[in-house]
């Protein structure tokens, strides 16, 4: 299997609500798809850094995958990041909310 083969990202394991507005899902869930998001990042930046080790020494098989797979680990960090800045600012403006 080559380690630097594009995989398809499904969203399978979200579940859908029957009604507009209704959440069916449990904090667990949510940990649980945020805990296999960071799974992911991270088994990205590792095969990015072997894809980078393997370009250094010349042992690389394949220039294109590894380009692929590094601008993928780069992507997804950048993501990432994107998505816990967006959490920090809702929970900045809770806390600013008047109770």
């Amino acid at each position: 299997m080559n380690p630097f083969a594009i995989q398809p990202t499904t969203f399978d394991n979200l579940t859908h609500s029957s009604a507009p507005g209704k959440v069916e899902s449990s904090g667990s869930d949510f940990m649980s798809i945020l805990k296999s998001t960071i799974e992911d990042v991270n088994h990205k930046q590792q095969v990015a850094d072997k894809a980078l080790g393997e370009i250094a020494t010349g042992e690389v098989k394949d220039l294109h995958q590894a380009a692929i797979a590094i601008n993928k680990a780069e992507l997804s960090m950048k993501v990432m990041l994107e998505v816990r800045n967006k959490a920090l600012n809702a929970y900045k403006e809770i806390l600013k909310t008047p109770m």
